[in-house]
């Protein structure tokens, strides 16, 4: 790539990672489609972007470490039923038809909008719930299905966790934040990297542009999110789901 390009590449990337930080999910609305179009095939552009997308994990968790809002048990527990879902995910993903899966995506991911949108409290205070029996269980399969589309689907699946940690399990937009950033955007993103890198390709040459443009961008939009609170995030988060859900829609 040309030195012109690469710098492209890195502010897209910062952008994108930015904001990804700061709403809990959607670097893939800017990130993944650049990649296409600066000439990647889809299950390329897909595996480079999901090795780039865990220097946002990284970049956000040298961030939110120092607030200690994740808990061991509750992690573990998003760990534990997430990553099988990614596994999955990830060795599906190349093998079907990327439009509908996109498209059915875009009218979830617009929904999770919306249904903020309309409820003005969701998220505002941190109540913990559903940690035990039957509600837990429920919650599982639910981050179990969440791996899945992280996985195979990269553009704003993190939202998805943001929102199922809020709803499910009662936390507030700047702690669910932080799981999706540190648990989703390292892990979670980390593994299904790992598994898209066996079975595919990734462009190495396009890596340094993109790492530092994530690590930078996860890092920045990490201290506004702290800084600024729920009400803050939760209106960044509505403004990226619905960008990114009319956007998988009209492509």
């Amino acid at each position: 790539m040309s030195v012109a390009e690469q710098f492209v590449l890195f502010l897209a990337s910062f952008i994108a990672n930015w904001f990804s930080a700061l709403s809990g999910g959607g670097a893939g609305l800017i990130q993944f489609p650049m990649l296409i179009f600066l000439g990647l095939p889809f299950g390329v552009a897909l595996a480079t972007h999901k090795v780039a997308s865990v220097a946002l994990g990284l970049g956000a968790t040298i961030r939110h470490w120092r607030e200690s809002h994740l808990e061991r048990r509750f992690s573990l527990i998003i760990l534990s039923a997430g990553l099988p879902g990614v596994v999955l995910g990830a060795n599906t993903i190349l093998k079907i038809p990327a439009h509908y899966a996109q498209l059915a995506l875009g009218f979830l991911t617009l929904g999770l909008g919306l249904y903020s949108v309309f409820k003005p409290e969701l998220g505002m205070e941190h109540m913990p719930r559903n940690r035990e029996g039957r509600a837990l269980a429920t919650g599982v399969v639910g981050l179990f299905v969440v791996g899945f589309l992280n996985g195979s689907i990269t553009s704003g699946t993190g939202l998805f966790l943001t929102m199922w940690l809020i709803r499910h399990f009662g936390l507030d937009y700047k702690r669910a934040v932080a799981y999706t950033l540190v648990l989703c955007g390292l892990v979670w993103n980390g593994t299904g990297a790992i598994v898209l890198g066996l079975i595919g390709t990734i462009a190495w040459g396009w890596m340094p542009a993109l790492l530092a443009g994530s690590l930078i961008g996860g890092y920045v939009g990490s201290h506004y999110a702290i800084k600024k609170g729920n009400r803050w995030i939760k209106r960044a988060f509505e403004i990226v789901t619905i960008l990114i859900g009319l956007k998988l829609i009209v492509s």
